[in-house]
């Protein structure tokens, strides 16, 4: 799995805060800049202890993993391709993070019938694969959010962020470079 890796992310924060895990050299693969992750995190770090977090488009497991590093009791991360999700295990049995579950699933698929609820999801799809504003739209019309709940959007600066469902609000964007990236919460 990580003989396959050229890549490496760190961990910034928390119990784990300078490990570096393998990153598979994988189309489509774009890990959250370290940058963007440490804006992100600052503006999560009050949410994150307890709380129970999905990463749908896990890739890198970098959102996913810093979630657990700073005391998350639950991560999800959801991963289509075994060979990035067998990775995301490796990296999972390294940490001994117990509170993280790899699920090999298509994140789409998960949404329609899952009935766990979270705090906070990240959103951080391939780029270009059109999936941010579908996956935005089937989180509201489920039950897995509930009001204070936060999402993670994350695209492209030339995607920009998509139009959010009705009872999400902006709470933060900011850009970075070639990334446009933004947290959002649930009003009612």
């Amino acid at each position: 799995m990580a003989g396959n890796s050229k890549h490496h992310v760190r961990i910034i924060a928390g119990q784990w805060r300078g490990r570096k895990l393998p990153v598979l050299d994988a189309d489509n693969l774009r890990p959250s800049k370290d940058m963007v992750r440490e804006t992100l995190f600052n503006w999560l770090q009050p949410l994150i202890p307890g709380s129970v977090c999905l990463d749908m488009f896990a890739g890198s497991g970098a959102l996913g993993f810093e979630a657990a590093s700073r005391d998350a009791a639950k991560v999800i991360m959801l991963e289509k391709s075994r060979s990035i999700a067998d990775n995301l295990e490796h990296s999972k049995a390294t940490l001994q993070a117990d509170q993280v579950e790899v699920r090999l699933m298509d994140a789409m698929h998960y949404l329609q019938g899952s009935h766990e609820i979270f705090d906070i999801v990240f959103l951080d799809p391939p780029f270009a694969s059109g999936l941010l504003e579908p996956a935005c739209q089937q989180l509201a019309a489920g039950n897995c959010l509930h009001p204070g709940s936060r999402i993670y959007l994350e695209a492209a600066r030339r995607e920009g962020l998509p139009l959010l469902p009705s009872d999400w609000r902006w709470l933060r964007e900011k850009c970075s470079g070639d990334v446009v990236f933004g947290l959002a919460g649930i009003t009612n």
